[in-house]
C-alpha cells in the first residue's frame, strides 16, 4: 500500500513509525521535516490529504503536537476522512464505521508502544458494508457545503 506520511516535527515517534510501516512493506511519501521540509501543520496536512484525495497514495497518515491541528485541516480537503486516534480501538472503529482515509496520531501523547497497536489495528480494519449508507451521508454533507 503506498502511504503519505507528514509531520510538522520529526521526532522519535515519527521515526518509529515510518520505519514500522517500511518493516511492513508499505511505500511510503513523506512530507515536511519527515523529507527536510521546513512547513507548518496545516501545510503538511494539506500535502498529505491531496495526495490521498487524487489517489496518489492510498491512505495518509499525519502528526502534530495534539494531533488535532492535522486532522481538522486534513478534513478540509474533499474526500478526506481524517480520524484522530489515541488508541488501536478509536483506530480499528475510525476504518471500520467511518472509512477513514488518513490517520492522525498526537506526538505529544502517543507512545510507541501505543503507535504500533493503532498501525496494526488501522490496516486490519475496513469499511463495514452496513456503513456504507452513513459513509454516503457524510459525503453528501461535504457535497451541500462545498457548491
Amino acid at each position: 500500500m503506498k502511504i503519505a506520511v507528514g509531520s510538522d516535527e520529526r521526532t522519535n515517534l515519527t521515526d518509529f513509525v515510518v520505519e514500522e510501516l517500511k518493516n511492513q512493506g508499505h511505500e511510503l511519501e513523506l512530507y515536511g521535516p519527515l523529507r527536510g521540509e521546513d512547513i507548518q501543520w496545516t501545510d503538511v496536512a494539506h500535502k498529505v490529504s491531496e495526495r490521498v484525495k487524487e489517489g496518489s497514495s492510498d491512505q495518509g497518515i499525519l502528526f502534530c503536537w495534539t494531533g488535532t491541528g492535522v486532522s481538522i485541516a486534513a478534513n478540509k480537503v474533499p474526500g478526506i476522512r481524517a480520524a484522530l486516534c489515541t488508541d488501536a480501538q478509536t483506530a480499528e472503529g475510525a476504518r471500520k464505521w467511518n472509512d477513514a482515509n488518513v490517520l492522525a496520531m498526537s506526538l505529544r501523547a502517543t507512545s510507541q508502544i501505543v503507535a504500533k497497536e493503532i498501525l496494526e489495528a488501522w490496516f486490519k480494519s475496513s469499511p463495514e458494508e452496513e456503513e456504507k449508507i452513513n459513509i454516503d451521508k457524510v459525503q453528501e454533507i461535504e457535497r451541500k457545503y462545498s457548491r
